[in-house]
């Protein structure tokens, strides 16, 4: 069953021990705020190094680095939209970010998995929303692929936390 597989945590995701952790990055790759610059700073320069050769990264789409000094081995870089009052194809947009990320994941063999609340922060997208998005998104993944094997939402905060919580029941 897909909810075994899947898990809410309240924590830091550069701490997490698992194959790959998600970035909430923006469009150049190169470091920002928010979740992105502590996924930066924890890993050290070889990430913003290697994330300087590729060029960017559209919106929805991921890509994939190593993870440095993170306990995570890869780091799968995805560009969450921008919220602006949802007429823009955010809802899309975003669960492209989810089905992406774990497309890579799984490509690359990664059996554990870390995602933050992408989008929620500086982006706006309201977290009720973006919580029923990203665990339709890898409820419907999961049950479609044998990896990875686990997937853990990571909530920085314990709003964003109870928020998944109540939208995982």
């Amino acid at each position: 069953m897909t909810r075994e597989r899947l898990r809410i945590v309240q924590g830091d995701i550069t701490e997490q021990e698992v194959d790959a952790i998600v970035n909430a990055a923006n469009n150049t790759l190169l470091g920002g705020g928010g979740v992105d610059g502590a996924i930066h700073a924890a890993a050290g320069p070889g990430l913003l190094e290697e994330c300087r050769k590729l060029g960017g990264c559209p919106t929805g789409a991921a890509k994939i680095t190593g993870g440095y000094r993170l306990p995570a081995r890869w780091v799968i870089h995805t560009v969450g939209p921008i919220w602006r009052g949802g007429e823009c194809n955010e809802d899309q947009l975003l669960a492209d970010c989810y089905r992406n990320s774990l497309a890579l994941a799984r490509d690359q063999g990664a059996r554990a998995v870390a995602f933050p609340s992408i989008s929620t922060g500086a982006y706006g997208f309201p977290v009720e929303r973006a919580a029923k998005i990203a665990l339709r998104e890898i409820r419907n993944f999961l049950s479609e692929n044998d990896v990875p094997e686990e997937v853990l939402v990571v909530c920085f905060d314990r709003l964003t936390y109870n928020t998944y919580l109540s939208a995982l029941q």
